[in-house]
């Protein structure tokens, strides 16, 4: 109930298109009755009353006046349906999307793409049926019937009172067929969140499935999970079937209870042609709604569970305040204060007990082996993540105290693997900057070094890249990253393993172009290449969390330890 109650509250804003589609809707119902009378009228005067077919000719032409005016109008029921369930829809979409890019890549990490993404997609589609198809029906089912008995009680009470007894019948049995459909539809959902997950998964790692020789495994896995797919259908298709079988006996036995009731009153002569006849055209439309009520439940009930998926995710929280929307100036630095962070997954602190600072303008060069905690660090002063303990400062703030998307809009992260768009080579670069000009765009590209690489493409800076840039070398991609990182011009740049996989040449040309970027900024260096170390002023050594060396790249040099020995294996290696 809970979720149908949010789902209800966030129709709100196409209210008056919902209000629209109801007011259409029972603007068809009474020209159904006006119909049924014409009709009425129509067959008792040629049949009982000798009229001509002529004398009628008035009362036919306003029948199929009437006939033609439910056209529009079901056009605009639709319309106006359809616009409402789009609005929301939309805003549903926006909202998720916003809600997944504050919970961050840490909480994104820890999930299912595939799910997320079947979530973001076809369950976002699926309230079509819901919010266009069965709220409004909801409405009708409970209006449509009432204003039908206005016009049937005056004529005849005993018929009315009869379809009022009955009708309840059609929901009593929609409820207790829909509590096992509404079962099946919750493990479809979830079955096909599966294979949306596994499918996903699997594409991302066919390669490393095929060199691992594990491909047939996972054809069997997908199998397997297709056929769970395909039986949860059918089950529901089953339950489906079974419900509109139901339904339409019970109004079909309603139906007849007043064909039956009526006849013999017409037989002994205490009730007219005219209404019962009138009556009998009626008593079908007045369980339509119902019925149709039956069918768009369980059309719509996959639109139901995918928004319990919804609004889990739009209620995810993190523990984090906002803080102050005006960031510090930064003018006069960075302090890690006994910093600890641990992994849930994880028994041991990915950082423990760390105490760094860096000046205003200072660089500083962290290396490690891998797993040693510097990505977390990265984590940290992105505010993807909080500390466990301790904290970090900025300009004497603590940095929870700053709103996090103020924060980010001062630091340019180049990371290890940089992602590029399928959009063109402009478009790329001015994510960092999207009111920037073409010629800050162009400038930032040659500062970086790869200008004369776009300008070989085949349409220039507006050559689509293709998929995380597939066009382009991994020296380029590094470089227009770069470039992006030029154009933004923040104060805090973070270097994450910016030179990783790229060859000795390519490194040597990107770190020329690094200086430049460098100069006039604080920076975070994140590497394992001592090349790269040596544009910082201080560097530290990390390993299991632990700050374990500190000072300048000449005094690590001169001290035994593990800085000193990746040095010599780095000469020794070129």
């Amino acid at each position: 109930m809970r979720i149908e109650r949010r789902l209800v509250a966030s129709t709100r804003p196409a209210a008056p298109r919902l209000a629209l589609t109801i007011l259409f809707s029972l603007g068809g119902a009474l020209i159904t009755v006006l119909q049924a009378l014409l009709l009425s009228r129509v067959v008792t005067g040629i049949f009982l009353h000798d009229h001509s077919l002529v004398e009628n000719i008035s009362l036919l032409m306003y029948w199929t006046l009437l006939a033609l005016l439910r056209v529009p109008l079901h056009v605009a029921r639709s319309g106006f349906a359809q616009s409402a369930a789009s609005e929301i829809k939309g805003e549903l979409r926006a909202r998720l999307t916003s809600k997944l890019a504050r919970l961050g890549p840490q909480w994104l990490s820890d999930q299912r793409s595939g799910e997320l993404l079947n979530t973001l997609t076809n369950g976002i589609e699926a309230l079509d049926a819901y919010i266009g198809g069965y709220l409004p029906q909801l409405v009708l089912a409970g209006t449509v019937p009432m204003l039908m008995l206005v016009f049937l009680a005056p004529i005849d009470p005993i018929s009315a009172l009869v379809l009022l007894i009955t009708a309840p019948l059609i929901p009593l049995f929609m409820v207790l067929i829909g509590d096992m459909g509404e079962r099946m539809t919750r493990q479809r959902w979830r079955t096909l969140g599966r294979l949306n997950a596994i499918l996903l998964d699997t594409l991302q790692g066919l390669r490393t499935l095929k060199l691992l020789g594990q491909a047939r495994a996972q054809r069997d896995r997908i199998a397997s999970a297709s056929e769970d797919f395909r039986r949860s259908t059918m089950d529901v298709l089953r339950v489906t079937f079974l419900s509109a079988l139901i339904l339409e006996w019970v109004a079909m036995l309603g139906t007849a209870v007043v064909a039956v009731e009526i006849g013999l009153r017409v037989l002994y002569g205490r009730l007219g042609f005219e209404p019962a006849f009138f009556i009998l055209l009626l008593a079908p439309e007045f369980y339509a709604p119902l019925r149709t009520l039956g069918m768009r439940f369980h059309a719509g009930m996959t639109g139901f569970e995918a928004a319990g998926r919804i609004y889990g995710l739009l209620g995810e929280e993190r523990s984090r305040p906002s803080g102050a929307r005006t960031p510090p100036a930064l003018s006069h630095g960075i302090a890690f204060e006994g910093v600890t962070f641990s992994y849930p997954d994880r028994r041991q602190d990915a950082l423990d007990d760390i105490n760094l600072s860096l000046c205003a303008g200072g660089h500083l060069a962290i290396l490690g082996p891998s797993g040693c905690g510097k990505t977390t660090l990265t984590k940290l002063l992105l505010r993807f993540i909080e500390p466990d303990a301790g904290r970090v400062v900025v300009d004497g703030k603590p940095l929870d105290s700053i709103d996090p998307d103020a924060w980010r809009e001062q630091i340019a992260w180049m990371p290890q693997n940089p992602h590029l768009f399928s959009v063109s080579a402009l478009e790329n670069i001015r994510l960092a900057r999207p009111d920037a000009s073409c010629e800050q765009v162009i400038e930032a590209a040659q500062a970086a070094g790869v200008h004369q690489d776009l300008l070989a493409l085949p349409d220039g800076y507006e050559t689509p890249l293709g998929e995380r840039g597939f066009r382009l070398s991994a020296g380029q991609i590094q470089r227009v990253a770069l470039a992006r990182a030029l154009l933004k011009q923040a104060a805090l740049l973070i270097l994450d393993e910016a030179t990783a996989n790229l060859d000795a040449l390519t490194e040597a040309a990107l770190l020329v172009h690094l200086k430049a970027l460098l100069s006039g900024r604080t920076a975070f260096i994140i590497t394992h290449r001592i090349e790269t170390a040596r544009l910082a002023q201080d560097v530290i050594f990390m390993n299991a969390g632990r700050i374990i060396q500190s000072g300048s790249h000449a005094e690590l040099l001169g001290q035994e330890g593990p800085y000193a020995r990746l040095a010599s294996a780095s000469r020794g290696g070129g």
